[in-house]
């Protein structure tokens, strides 16, 4: 298997982080309505011309994937924007091939896939915490690029996001989800058996970047230090990649409506109190 020639840009995934300041909330609402504006109009695009979108969101424990995710389609139809996150596998999937639960979740024709963790578990969780033998992850690693390959040929737009982090807003982040009730749902046995292990993650990381950062399927690399930026960031980057129009659609407009004069109801009503 031929491996992509080394890029112009040689900074690795932890060089770049960002020194711009923290963005006000308002800036940060005001692009993300106008990046919203432009995701219902590629999921018009998406469903008028039957695109088939697959997004894969891939990171450290904390890195920003789950927030990233929730911009990404809080305000496009979950009907036509699927977030695919599956637990881990059972007795039965553990006898199958491989990816072949994941060929189960693929876009068909007007959809838009989002993987919150991939395929490319086998490369990450599963080799460093030992659910997987070296030699399994050796073969998914050479096997990836063929599976991915198969996938583009298809008709599928496949993008591939690595969201980075540093140790130290990791650390944060996870000790946020500890004390934080609305969060500690988040915190799974996974991540603090996972916390002592960053150098092997980041072995495991840069030899996924070798073997399946191809020309036909790159992965692009967000630093996710700054969850508002991050976010602004994918989702532009999202709208350029996949090939979208303004498609022209009549201006609605309500009908009038007569209202009869409403009787009370002779059935009891169970009322929701009124605490707030």
């Amino acid at each position: 298997m031929s491996k992509k020639n080394p890029s112009p840009n040689t900074q690795t995934a932890d060089d770049v982080v960002s020194h711009k300041p923290a963005l006000s909330e308002k800036t940060y609402q005001t692009e993300l309505r106008k990046l919203h504006i432009e995701l219902v109009k590629m999921q018009r695009w998406v469903q008028e011309h039957g695109l088939k979108v697959c997004i894969i969101f891939e990171g450290r424990d904390g890195a920003g994937k789950g927030g990233t995710i929730k911009a990404l389609t809080e305000r496009v139809s979950p009907r036509t924007f699927r977030v695919v996150a599956l637990p881990a596998p059972t007795d039965r999937e553990k006898t199958q091939m491989y990816l072949q639960r994941y060929v189960a979740h693929l876009p068909a024709a007007g959809e838009v896939v989002i993987f919150d963790r991939s395929w490319y578990n086998r490369a990450g969780v599963e080799r460093v915490m030992g659910f997987c033998t070296p030699e399994q992850s050796e073969a998914f690693l050479h096997g990836a690029p063929q599976f991915e390959k198969a996938i583009i040929d298809s008709g599928i737009i496949l993008l591939k996001y690595w969201l980075e982090v540093t140790p130290e807003e990791q650390e944060r982040r996870l000790r946020d989800r500890i004390d934080d009730g609305r969060k500690t749902w988040k915190l799974s046995p996974m991540d603090i058996l996972s916390f002592n292990r960053w150098d092997d993650y980041t072995t495991a990381r840069d030899d996924m970047f070798k073997y399946t950062d191809t020309e036909f399927s790159p992965w692009f690399i967000a630093h996710s230090e700054d969850k508002k930026r991050v976010r602004l960031n994918v989702l532009s980057h999202i709208l350029a990649h996949v090939p979208y129009e303004d498609l022209p659609q009549e201006k609605v407009k309500l009908p009038k409506r007569k209202i009869k004069v409403r009787s009370n109801t002779e059935h009891p009503l169970r009322i929701v109190p009124e605490k707030f």
